[in-house]
């Protein structure tokens, strides 16, 4: 049989992300993480949702996106180091028992087992952010600096660096593709997506139901992360090229013209990535709560680069993103509507 073409007639709340051998899902009161290790058995660890989720002010527009990618962070880290207590990959790519490392095992020996945890797990994100913004933000700056001299128009040049920045993150997913362990995680995904539709098609959770949906959903966070730099092209758009342009504002002028301004410009950037992130996470809402051209267009880019993130899962791996979603539903269904 094909592919089932997904009308959904429960839109979810519900995403969450491949780990090492398993699916996080994240509900409107719970997240859990379900991996499958080595000896078969599926084991589920179960939280309630952070505090910072449920206050007034961090359901603002804009705020809420915001708030939503630095805990998405959080809580993506927190379940790849716990789906990775059990595996490490092996020359073969195929995962095998892992034992802690030695910094994790004299962290131990220094502090207790849960801040030991804390540690870990805030310098991960740390590390990510880092990393992130670093190959994605200020990267394509740099590089697009170097053709100032060649492209005089303002405009122009902002929009160089948002193809920098897309064709940085294409072959950055192309190569990380071609791993043999990363291609597991990407067969996780698929199953990831499959079971929310399945979900949101109303249809009983099963491995047979399951495995008839498209791996392809519209609010992937690879999608998320797409329009981030589509958006970051116009809101980078309001930095310039050169210092003269602050010149003439009293104080912040003089300060920001003393800086070197290469420098300046990606202070700037990094300040305004919240702005960036917030109004991504309003349209990635809007295309998930409705159906038009305009938000097929949205979502379709989206879409095409799932083509890489995503892989067709196997009916064990189903198994764990069923257990994991089958985990957060709420008992009222109108919880977890986006």
């Amino acid at each position: 049989m094909s592919k089932k073409e997904c009308t959904p007639c429960h839109r979810t709340s519900i995403g969450g992300q491949a780990v090492i051998e398993g699916v996080m899902m994240r509900g409107p009161h719970e997240i859990a993480t379900a991996v499958r290790k080595p000896d078969g058995e599926i084991i589920v660890d179960k939280q309630e949702l952070g505090k910072i989720r449920k206050g007034k002010f961090v359901k603002l527009p804009i705020v809420r996106g915001c708030v939503n990618f630095f805990d998405s962070m959080i809580v993506g880290v927190k379940a790849l180091m716990f789906s990775a207590q059990f595996f490490e990959v092996d020359e073969d790519g195929e995962p095998t028992p892992q034992e802690p490392s030695k910094f994790e095992a004299w962290l131990e020996k220094k502090l207790d087992s849960e801040t030991a945890m804390n540690v870990v797990l805030y310098c991960s994100v740390i590390l990510s952010l880092l990393f992130s913004v670093g190959l994605f933000i200020l990267l394509p700056t740099l590089i697009a600096g170097f053709l100032k001299p060649l492209i005089s128009s303002h405009l122009l040049l902002t929009l160089a660096e948002g193809v920098v920045r897309i064709l940085i993150f294409i072959c950055y997913l192309g190569l990380i593709s071609r791993m043999k362990d990363i291609k597991r995680v990407f067969m996780y995904h698929g199953a990831e997506h499959k079971s929310i539709f399945c979900y949101e098609q109303g249809l009983p959770l099963t491995v047979e139901n399951v495995r008839l949906q498209s791996r392809y959903h519209p609010r992937c966070g690879t999608s998320f992360l797409l329009i981030v730099m589509v958006i970051s092209i116009l809101i980078f758009s309001i930095i310039p090229w050169d210092a003269e342009t602050f010149g003439a504002i009293p104080v912040l002028g003089s300060f920001l013209v003393a800086i070197p301004w290469a420098i300046t410009r990606m202070i700037l950037r990094l300040l305004l990535l919240p702005v960036v992130a917030g109004l991504s996470y309003e349209i990635i809402k809007y295309a998930g709560r409705h159906d038009n051209f305009f938000t097929r267009a949205i979502s379709t880019p989206g879409m095409w680069f799932q083509r890489i993130t995503t892989n067709e899962p196997d009916d064990s791996m189903i198994e764990v993103a069923i257990t994991a979603l089958s985990a957060v539903i709420p008992d009222n269904q109108e919880d977890d509507k986006w």
